[in-house]
C-alpha cells in the first residue's frame, strides 16, 4: 500500500460531481493490459491530480470480490459491445485488465466500466486499484 498527499488537485472526481474521466493514452494502455507499474502514485499521477486535496492510500491491483456494490460514474452497464467483447476475450485468455475504484461507503468506479462489465459476464472477480482516503501521517519532531 502506498500513501500519497494531493495538493493542487482539481477536485473533478468528488463523489457528488460524477462525470467522465479522460485518461492519457499511456495510462489507458497500462490499465487495459493490466500492466500497472509501481509506484502507483507515479502510474496514476494524472488520475490523482483530479482528486480534491488530501491524503490517500493506493493499493492493488488486486481482486475485488464485492464488485456488485460499485457505483458507476457513467451509465451502467456500458453499451459498447465491441469493447466489452475485447475485454471478455482478454480475461478468458488470462489477462487481468485493471479498473480504478475510489473506495468509500459506496465504492465509486472511476475507470473500467467496460472491464467490470466483461468481468461480470465472465464470472471472474475484477482486478482493481483502490484509492481511499487516509489520515495524514504525523511524526514526532
Amino acid at each position: 500500500m502506498e500513501r500519497v498527499t494531493i495538493t493542487g488537485g482539481t477536485g473533478f472526481l468528488e463523489l457528488n460531481t460524477g462525470g467522465r474521466v479522460a485518461l492519457p493514452p499511456s495510462l489507458r494502455i497500462a490499465l487495459a493490459t493490466g500492466q500497472v507499474r509501481r509506484p502507483l502514485a507515479d502510474t496514476l499521477r494524472e488520475m490523482l491530480a483530479l482528486l480534491v486535496d488530501g491524503h490517500y492510500r493506493l493499493s492493488g491491483p488486486h481482486r475485488m470480490a464485492e464488485a456488485d456494490e460499485l457505483v458507476p460514474v457513467t451509465a451502467w452497464p456500458d453499451h459498447d459491445a465491441g469493447r466489452v467483447s475485447y475485454y471478455r476475450t482478454a480475461i478468458r485468455a488470462g489477462h487481468r485488465p485493471v479498473a480504478i475504484v475510489l473506495a468509500g461507503t459506496r465504492p465509486l468506479l472511476l475507470d473500467g466500466h467496460h472491464k467490470i462489465t466483461a468481468y461480470r459476464a465472465e464470472g471472474v472477480p475484477p482486478s482493481v486499484v483502490l484509492i481511499s482516503a487516509a489520515q495524514p501521517e504525523y511524526t514526532d519532531s
